[in-house]
């Protein structure tokens, strides 16, 4: 039970009285006045609606005053009425009231948004009687959903209507509860789908759940209240139904009662409006009425009117008022009719009105509890809030309640800078408290890496370890600060383990690798981790750590590049029923991983060299070397045989054309010799075999070369030759063997071989004797071969001169007797040429393309004619004469055929005559013929 004379008093509310609208002339606005005679009130749907008895016209009205304060009324009885109830989310009013003398209420129901004559539509009437009793009727309640009608009565009878309660048809009526007391108050409560009826009678209180067949019901108390005592609260007190006793005010559920409150004095009028209780009851200096006051004109008394906070446990306005008929809410407002007619409006102050009054109070006195929740209360912002918050807070701390200060400024995180509250703190006998606040900012998620750091430090300076493990082992979903920053202090600190869980746990790759090779040592762990990593994270940290292991792990670091050069694969992961497509990183650049591990890099190179056949040219590049190496320095002959065949048997895998220098080069450092004229033979570098066959005076092989690539290189045979003649030794028969190839093969005129072999003072005529004999022989017999060839030419030269000058000095007869095109005999007018064709005139202009050409020699004489304009066009190409003479083994034949094409002479050629013939055209048409007949003839 709370006392409410412990409360504090505020003045949330602003009290004024509601006044006419000031008139036309600008006199002052008199207050308003309502009519005389009203008896019930009730709000709702933007209006304040009120009930009168008879009054002296003798109609009984009901009135609605809006906002604009234009009373309208309208007769809704004939005597009284006596009860209004004006439902919040419908236009309907349920009022009851009497037509006539005697007790006979009826109920009317009234829909407001309708018309009838001007007036709202009375929908329904029926008599409000419990049975065939008659009984005045006490209270009156409709639930929102328009299903539930409740009518209480003096009798203590309560009349339920369930169905649409607007209509006859869809609603039936029974009597719900019987008793020996008054009802003074109904109220429905919803909740879901479960309905219950609160009902109070002068001595008892009891609950009916109406969603339940049989309407079963609970008697909650033993105790009840008069009229207008009771009221339901909204969801912010959980829809609990309110009892004023004299005493006490009491809450409660539809199955149990709730808390009370110590609120003295006898209650004329409960209403629950926006979180607050409002109470009306009768000034302590005035003598108390009967309890049961009915609806009786009461005398002129002085009455309070409280608003009490039940939640923060204060009054929020208090004032007293003259005879108080009812307390109504309406547009954000409370309305207090008093009996006189006057209205008094109760405006709320705003929020920050109301904090800014009651918190220099409150605060003075140390009321920091009272001031929070007041302004959660009233919904006070964030920043609001954590401004209270951080004056409790530095309040606590000047009082040196440490803890207690940091509980405050804990509940400011969000709002006010951390440095303010970390620095009250930074004493080394307060890191407890720090570490409490900044354990509470990491959980928000509002620590920087600086935060961090110094939780860690709070950490390690207490040696606390199970709350650093509890700090650094959450879930990752839980995680609120900066892990790289975590990771950074405690492996400052010497956490090591702490240190790589974190880094593992929240794959910081390069911090683990990092703690376990360079503070722990542990190469194997570290090697297994990164076997464990995508490939991506896995090559990236191989090429960085690569050496550190190699040097201390080198068989599991080269089985481990082994795999991630060829099928990679993290270890134990899987997707699906199917493992992950294996990747293959580049084996060329982990070479440089193996410095001074040159066993573990061979097995490292052949690995690659047999599973991966593609493999980079950088890594057969360093396998031969390798090999080289290895084949240089070896002692024993048969391993060095061994070496010897696998460093060659490489080099004919045909992985070096590309990079032929550069094996060439490593062949030569390391002297390996078949090697390197291995790699002459792929370069078809002939010349550099016989030089290498000559330095080493190999006599044989140089015939070998000359014999196996003469052919290819003829001028290897003349090099031979140079070279033998320079030998002092008796080299008879390697230069007998290279003559014998010379001559047959022409390769040197006879007398560059003699001035050759004159260098060598061992070489005597007999070795050449017959080489010599043999050439003059071949040379004779190719001079009687010109000879006979001179003389032909000479004899058709003589016999095309002859007839040259038969044509010009003798007439032509023609003796054709057919066409050479139709072969028809021949008819005039015919066509005649000098080769001795001859045409009918109509053939000749159809087959000819020229009239004067023979239309069958005319392709013959084209070629012709092409020939000696091709030679025309060839006369001035001396780069190829050049080449062509510098290649050919007989220069005197090129020379001899270009000088037959005229390249050594200017030609003059006449293609076509011009139509006066004279002397020297005439000759010039001879000779072209006569070019012509030779190459016929030839």
């Amino acid at each position: 039970m709370a006392a409410y004379l412990q409360w504090r008093r505020f003045a949330f509310f602003d009290r004024e009285t509601v006044r006419e609208l000031p008139g036309p002339d600008g006199a002052a606005a008199k207050p308003f006045a309502l009519p005389p005679g009203i008896a019930v009130c009730d709000s709702g749907r933007g209006s304040l609606v009120f009930g009168d008895i008879l009054c002296g016209a003798g109609r009984c009205q009901i009135w609605f005053l809006p906002r604009s304060l234009q009373l309208s009324s309208f007769q809704a009885y004939k005597l009284r009425v006596t009860h209004l109830y004006q439902l919040k989310q419908h236009s309907i009013l349920v009022s009851v009231g009497e037509d006539e003398e005697g007790i006979n209420p009826l109920v009317k129901v009234w829909n407001l948004e309708k018309r009838d004559g001007g007036n709202p539509l009375c929908t329904r009437i029926f008599p409000a009687i419990p049975g065939n009793k008659p009984t005045v009727v006490s209270c009156l309640t409709v639930h929102e959903n328009l299903n539930f009608m409740a009518i209480g009565f003096a009798d203590g009878s309560v009349v339920l209507t369930k169905g649409d309660i607007t209509r006859d048809r869809h609603s039936k009526t029974q009597i719900l509860h019987e008793g020996s007391y008054p009802v003074t108050g109904l109220a429905f409560r919803q909740s879901g789908k479960t309905t219950h009826l609160f009902v109070v009678t002068t001595e008892n209180i009891q609950s009916y759940m109406l969603s339940v067949k049989d309407y079963p019901h609970l008697e909650l108390d033993t105790h009840g209240c008069g009229l207008r005592c009771s009221s339901l609260s909204d969801p912010s007190q959980d829809l609990q139904f309110i009892v004023a006793g004299n005493e006490c005010v009491y809450l409660y559920q539809p199955d149990e009662r709730g808390p009370c409150f110590a609120f003295e004095g006898q209650k004329l009028i409960v209403h629950w409006y926006r979180g607050y209780l409002i109470i009306v009851s009768k000034d302590r200096k005035t003598s108390p009425k009967s309890e049961f006051a009915g609806n009786e004109v009461q005398n002129s008394d002085k009455q309070v009117l409280n608003i009490y906070d039940l939640c923060n446990k204060f009054i929020a306005y208090s004032s007293v008022f003259d005879d108080i008929v009812d307390v109504l809410a309406e547009w954000g407002s409370l309305y207090v009719l008093t009996r006189d007619g006057k209205i008094h409006v109760l405006q709320e102050k705003d929020t920050q009105t109301k904090l800014e009054a009651c918190k220099f109070m409150l605060f003075r006195k140390n009321l920091f509890e009272m001031a929070i929740n007041l302004a959660k209360s009233h919904h006070l912002d964030s920043d609001g809030l954590s401004e209270i918050f951080r004056q409790y807070g530095d309040h606590l701390y000047n009082k040196g309640n440490h803890d207690g200060a940091i509980q405050q400024y804990i509940r400011t995180i969000g709002k006010l800078e951390p440095s303010y509250v970390i620095r009250k703190f930074l004493d080394a006998q307060r890191i407890h408290n720090l570490t409490a606040y900044l354990q509470m900012l990491h959980l928000q998620s509002l620590a920087n890496a600086d935060h961090t750091t110094l939780l860690l430090n709070c950490y390690t300076k207490l040696k606390d370890s199970s709350k650093l493990e509890e700090f650094i082992k959450t879930s990752e979903s839980e995680v609120h600060f900066d892990v790289e920053t975590a990771i950074k202090v405690l492996r400052q600190a010497g956490y090591y383990s702490h240190a790589v869980y974190l880094a593992e746990k929240h794959e910081h790759h390069e911090w683990y690798l990092k703690i376990q090779l360079e503070d722990i040592k542990n190469y194997q762990e570290a090697l297994h981790y990164i076997g464990k990593l995508p490939f991506e994270q896995a090559e990236s940290n191989m090429k960085r750590y690569g050496k550190i292991l190699m040097h201390h792990v080198p068989n599991e670091t080269t089985e481990l590049l082994k795999i991630l050069c060829t099928d990679y694969r993290p270890s134990g992961s899987t997707e699906g029923p199917v493992m992950l497509e294996g990747k293959k990183a580049n084996s060329e650049e982990f070479i440089p991983v193996f410095a001074n591990n040159s066993r573990e890099l061979k097995a490292f190179l052949e690995h690659m060299t047999e599973v991966q056949a593609d493999s980079p040219q950088g890594v057969y590049d360093t396998l031969l070397e390798l090999r080289l190496q290895n084949w240089a320095h070896e002692q024993d002959k048969q391993i060095k045989e061994k070496l010897h065949n696998e460093a060659l048997t490489l080099l004919k895998s045909g992985r070096f054309k590309t990079v032929f220098d550069k094996a060439l080069v490593l062949c030569q450092m390391h002297n390996f010799k078949d090697g390197v004229l291995y790699l002459y033979e792929q370069g078809k570098l002939f010349q550099q075999i016989m030089h290498y066959h000559m330095q080493n005076e190999q006599y044989k092989k140089v015939i070998e070369v000359c014999e196996l690539y003469g052919d290819q290189e003829a001028c290897l045979w003349e090099q031979a030759l140079g070279y033998f003649a320079r030998k002092e030794e008796n080299c008879k028969e390697y230069i007998a063997a290279v003559l014998k190839h010379i001559e047959n093969k022409n390769l040197m005129p006879p007398l560059l071989v003699v001035q050759t072999l004159a260098h060598n003072s061992t070489a005597t005529l007999s070795v050449i004797k017959d080489y010599l004999v043999n050439k003059l022989q071949k040379q004779s017999h190719q001079i009687e071969q010109d000879e006979q060839r001179i003389q032909k030419y000479r004899e058709e030269t003589r016999r095309i001169r002859l007839e040259i000058e038969e044509l010009k000095a003798s007439p032509k007869i023609f003796q054709k007797t057919k066409c050479s095109i139709c072969t028809s005999a021949l008819e005039l007018p015919s066509v005649h040429f000098l080769c001795g064709h001859s045409f009918h005139q109509h053939c000749f202009e159809s087959y000819s393309e020229s009239d004067s050409e023979c239309p069958t020699c005319m392709p013959e004489n084209r070629k012709v004619m092409d020939m000696i304009r091709a030679q025309e066009q060839k006369r001035d190409l001396h780069d190829q004469f050049q080449h062509q003479l510098k290649c050919s083994n007989d220069g005197f034949s090129v020379v001899a055929d270009y000088f037959g094409r005229g390249v050594f002479n200017k030609l003059t050629l006449i293609t076509d005559l011009p139509s006066g013939k004279t002397a020297a055209t005439i000759e010039a048409g001879l000779q072209r013929e006569l070019l012509i007949h030779t190459k016929r003839s030839t």
